[in-house]
């Protein structure tokens, strides 16, 4: 995936970042990954056991894996990353050489993954402000499907 079309999906879409330029190198397991993070960053870090959900988030037979930082208590704080948009969650998808790789980040407050019309979808839970509603409204309920290695909308309510 080019550069233009990572910036084109993060502008449609409006909440995800795509990762840098340069082609990623894999990671033997994210959780690895983010808990060294954590752990240099943090005197004292506790992971939650919702840290981390494996689950085939691409429909393509493999075990991918979200993170969600809401459930890290770095130096007393829950969620150090967090804000009143929802806390970071970290999308990785897993190749069948091995490795995963990051494919987005959203801030949000949680999601479901559940099946309709026999596909698998997140159903995420995000800041009003996604669905063109003001702060202190009803959170936006964005359902999205993971095609290959792009988060495709479909639908906002």
């Amino acid at each position: 995936m080019t550069f233009l079309s990572r910036l084109l999906l993060v502008v449609a879409m409006g909440l995800f970042s795509a990762p840098a330029g340069a082609q990623q190198e894999l990671l033997t397991d994210p959780e690895i990954y983010e808990k060294d993070h954590y752990t240099k960053r943090c005197d004292a870090v506790q992971f939650g056991s919702a840290f981390i959900d494996r689950i085939d988030i691409n429909n393509d037979g493999i075990k991918d894996a979200v993170t969600n930082s809401s459930e890290i208590v770095c130096d007393g704080v829950r969620g150090p990353d967090c804000t009143a948009e929802g806390c970071p969650f970290n999308f990785y998808l897993q190749v069948k050489e091995g490795g995963y790789f990051m494919i987005a980040t959203a801030q949000m407050y949680s999601y479901d993954f559940v099946q309709r019309f026999g596909n698998m979808v997140f159903v995420l839970k995000m800041h009003p402000r996604y669905c063109e509603r003001e702060e202190g409204q009803e959170p936006c309920a964005m359902t999205v499907r993971v095609r290959g290695t792009k988060f495709l909308t479909i639908s906002k309510k």
